[in-house]
C-alpha cells in the first residue's frame, strides 16, 4: 500500500500535464501513488493520460465539481497515510515527495506541510512559502517575490500550506474533514488550514519540498469568474472560523480592507463579481453560521494562541497593494487559493 497519494485536478489543462506529470515519474521516494481527477474537460486529457501516463489512477468526472469536489472524488480513491494535493500547472523537484516524507517522520504533531512553491519562469523567486492570516481575516503568501536564500532554508511553522502543493495526514482529515466542498474554487485551502489550526494542527514548511508553479495559469481565463469566487469564499473562511472576539478586536480593519476592495475591483472592471460575492455570502449565511457553530464548539485553540499565530501587521500585505493601486494602474494578484478549476 503506498504510503502517499498525490492528487491532482484537471479542467483543460493537457498542455500542461506532460510537465506535471513527467516530473512524478522522476520522484526519488517511490512509495506513492497519482491520482489525477479530470473535471469533464473538452481537451482530451483523460485520452492523453490514459495513452501516456497508464500508471496514473484516472478519475473521469462528467462534469466540472471544481477544485474542491474533484480532490474529494480523489481522496474517495486514495489509499496514502500522507494525502498530497498538486496543481495541474507545476513542475515538482525530484526530491519533492521525499522531503515531504521526512518532514512527516521529522515533524510527528504537524497536521499539514506546506512546499517551498517558486516561479515555473523565475526559478529564484518565491511564489510562497504557505500563507498566513491577519485577525481581519486578510491572508498573506508567506515569502512572495522574495528571492530564494539562507532565509529560506530551515523548516518553520506556517499559519496554512498552499493547496497547490500541500500534503496533509489522513489521521487530521478524518479528525476535521476535509475541503468543503461549498467553495468550489479559491481559499479552500485557508478554510482547512484555518480548522486545523483551530484544532491544534501545526502547519510546518518545507523548504527542500520545491514545486514550480506557473502562477494563475488557469484563473487568468476568467477574471470575473475568480474574484466571485475568492471574494464570496474569503468571507466564509472569516466567518466560518474567525473567533468572535477576534472579529470585534478587528472590525475597523475588516471595514477598511472591504471598502478598498470594492474600490480596487471596480477600477479593475470586475466590481460587479466583487458585489455579486458579497451579496451571495449573505443569501449562504444561514448555512455558513451553521457550519461556525460547530466548529467553534469543537475547537481546541483559544483565541489568544490563535491570535499569536497571526500576522501582526494589522493593515497587511495587501492593504498595501490597495494603496498603491489607487495610486497607479498596475495590476496585482489579490487570491491566494491555486485552483485546477
Amino acid at each position: 500500500m503506498p504510503e502517499m497519494s498525490v492528487i491532482i485536478v484537471n479542467w483543460n489543462g493537457r498542455h500542461f500535464l506532460e510537465t506535471c506529470l513527467t516530473s512524478l515519474r522522476q520522484q526519488t521516494f517511490r512509495n506513492f501513488e497519482t491520482i489525477l481527477v479530470d473535471n469533464g474537460s473538452q481537451d482530451l486529457s483523460a485520452d492523453h493520460v490514459r495513452a501516456q501516463f497508464p500508471e496514473v489512477n484516472l478519475i473521469a468526472l462528467e462534469q466540472n465539481r471544481g477544485f474542491t469536489g474533484g480532490n474529494i472524488a480523489g481522496l474517495e480513491r486514495s489509499s496514502g497515510e500522507i494525502i498530497v494535493l498538486l496543481n495541474n500547472d507545476t513542475e515538482a523537484d525530484t526530491h519533492w515527495l521525499g522531503k515531504i516524507h521526512k518532514a512527516a517522520r521529522d515533524f510527528p504533531d504537524a497536521g499539514s506541510f506546506a512546499s517551498k512553491m517558486l516561479y515555473f519562469d523565475d526559478r529564484r523567486r518565491i511564489e510562497n512559502c504557505g500563507f498566513s492570516v491577519t485577525s481581519a481575516g486578510m491572508v498573506v503568501d508567506v515569502g512572495r517575490d522574495e528571492l530564494d536564500g539562507p532565509a529560506w532554508v530551515e523548516p518553520r511553522n506556517v499559519f496554512g500550506a498552499c493547496g497547490g502543493a500541500a500534503a496533509y495526514r489522513r489521521t487530521m482529515i478524518e479528525d476535521i474533514g476535509f475541503l468543503d466542498v461549498d467553495f468550489f474554487m479559491n481559499y479552500e485551502d485557508v478554510d482547512l488550514g484555518f480548522r486545523g489550526q483551530l484544532q491544534g494542527y501545526k502547519c510546518v514548511l518545507v523548504p527542500g519540498a520545491i514545486v514550480y508553479h506557473r502562477l494563475a495559469a488557469t484563473r487568468k481565463r476568467n477574471p470575473a469568474r475568480n474574484v466571485l469566487f475568492s471574494q464570496r469564499n474569503i468571507e466564509f473562511v472569516y466567518l466560518k472560523n474567525m473567533p468572535f472576539s477576534l472579529m470585534c478586536r478587528s472590525l475597523p480593519q475588516k471595514v477598511i480592507y472591504e471598502l478598498g476592495g470594492a474600490i480596487y475591483f471596480s477600477k479593475m472592471g470586475t466590481g460587479g463579481a466583487f458585489f455579486k460575492a458579497k451579496m451571495e455570502v449573505m443569501r449562504q449565511l444561514p448555512l455558513v453560521l451553521r457550519k461556525r457553530h460547530r466548529l467553534q464548539r469543537k475547537r481546541t485553540l483559544s483565541s489568544a494562541a490563535l491570535r499569536s499565530i497571526m500576522q501582526d501587521d494589522w493593515l497587511g500585505a495587501k492593504w498595501k497593494r490597495f494603496s498603491s493601486a489607487w495610486l497607479g494602474p498596475a495590476p496585482i494578484s489579490l487570491g491566494n487559493s491555486k485552483s485546477g478549476s
